[in-house]
């Protein structure tokens, strides 16, 4: 069995959070020294007048990452997703190289390039040519290399026109471009990219995952990514590794990595409208709970492609429902909205009515199998928000035997479009017959 490119056995990388912490880290002995000595004569003075000295600030350890361990195999595509402050970025800085782990280690094997940071080594009077060139010796690339590869860099870049002009003159959007150009042409054996590219357009964006499926796919490279937008990681990657709290939370194939990570943010998004209620003394319209329910009545989380279900959505009225909607959307797990249904709150719940169950119908085989969640919002009919819950009772749509079902890893899309198939009214003609060679 061929060794793993990355591994990584018991990480873990821990901070100082407080002021103590803060102020030591870029202080001078002697001014340690001198400090100590004030805070020794203003503890004898505050003694002697009868004054409690005050409390020295302390400083509490934090763990971004605690016990994380996995392997990565030459040629994977990993996408590492987790709500913010969950330790992407510290993962993959020391898988960079760029922080030490308090703990643990990790083993490479290959070179590295990172695009962590929009135009990292990028200074803003230098030229965009004389910055291909410092950042590309910064990334490890000799200069017969940058200069080999130079105009395929600018041209993937899309700076031409630009690219004598001082880089503090562009855009942040031009300058991510050719950062990641300059780091996608490096042909490194590992390509970490963190959330860059959210800066550049939907246009360059599509040129990006499809450098980066060729750097995988064709090339044979590894790739590590990182991204809230779930769609590209579902799009790029094969595995996802779910990080929470610091901790695999996850690791497996990007599919169910991905539910895995809706179900988590669901919960938390519970939790939090909880509080918020709680802390606001609630709305007028309250939507306290969301669920998905089969044909027969069963709360579900995962249903047959071909078989109708029901959503049920809980309010707690304590105003006017006239003029006031109730709206339900289905968002897939590849970043996009499949449909949304509205309906007159007026029409579903009872004038005076405190509690109300509303319950909205969803025919079969409308989904393609994947995996969904719901946001559901009452707003104002001018569409002034009342209250919004989002990303709620996440589901999932599964193959029992449809016609796709005899393809593997195949992109349904989201939607199943009905439609008639039958022999045509009228025969095709046949070609008509070659001419003769004179």
């Amino acid at each position: 069995m061929a060794e793993p490119i990355i591994r990584a056995e018991g990480l873990g990388k821990m901070y100082m959070l407080g002021q103590a912490a803060q102020r030591e880290r870029y202080t001078a002995l002697r001014d340690v020294l001198g400090r100590s000595v004030r805070n020794v004569g203003r503890r004898a003075l505050d003694i002697a007048r009868g004054r409690a000295p005050p409390a020295r600030p302390r400083a509490e350890p934090f763990w971004a990452l605690k016990d994380v361990g996995f392997e990565i195999a030459e040629g994977e595509v990993v996408g590492v997703i987790g709500r913010n402050g969950a330790g992407k970025s510290t993962l993959l800085k020391i898988l960079s190289r760029i922080t030490e782990p308090s703990e643990g280690r990790v083993t490479i094997g290959g070179r590295v390039a990172s695009l962590l940071e929009v135009g990292t080594g990028f200074h803003p009077e230098l030229t965009g040519r004389e910055n291909v060139f410092l950042n590309g010796s910064i990334l490890g690339m000799s200069h017969g290399e940058i200069q080999r590869k130079f105009d395929e860099i600018v041209s993937f870049a899309g700076v031409e026109r630009f690219i004598d002009t001082p880089v503090k003159r562009y855009s942040s959007g031009m300058q991510v471009r050719l950062a990641f150009s300059v780091a996608a042409h490096l042909e490194p054996e590992i390509l970490v990219v963190d959330e860059v590219l959210a800066v550049g357009d939907a246009e360059f964006q599509k040129k990006c995952l499809g450098k980066m499926g060729e750097v995988s796919s064709r090339e044979g490279r590894t790739v590590l990514f990182v991204s809230h937008q779930l769609g590209m990681v579902q799009r790029l990657c094969s595995r996802g590794i779910v990080l929470s709290h610091g901790r695999v939370d996850f690791d497996g194939p990007v599919s169910a990595a991905i539910e895995r990570h809706m179900t988590a943010m669901a919960h938390r998004q519970t939790e939090d409208d909880e509080r918020l209620l709680a802390a606001l003394g609630g709305y007028e319209i309250a939507i306290t709970r969301v669920e998905t329910f089969s044909a027969s009545g069963q709360a579900i989380d995962q249903l047959p492609w071909d078989q109708p279900f029901q959503v049920r959505v809980r309010l707690r009225v304590r105003g006017p429902v006239a003029g006031r909607l109730l709206g339900v959307a289905v968002d897939s797990h590849r970043g996009g909205r499949v449909t949304t249904w509205v309906t007159d709150l007026a029409d579903v719940v009872a004038a005076g009515d405190e509690h109300a169950e509303v319950a909205l119908e969803v025919a079969p085989g409308i989904l393609a199998p994947g995996a969904y969640s719901l946001a559901v919002a009452v707003t104002e009919a001018s569409l002034a928000v009342i209250h919004l819950r989002d990303g709620e009772s996440p589901f999932a749509i599964v193959d029992t035997g449809s016609a796709m079902a005899a393809f593997t890893n195949v992109d349904y899309g989201v939607a199943l479009i009905p439609g008639k198939w039958s022999p045509a009214a009228s025969p095709v003609p046949s070609d008509p017959p070659a001419a003769a060679a004179e």
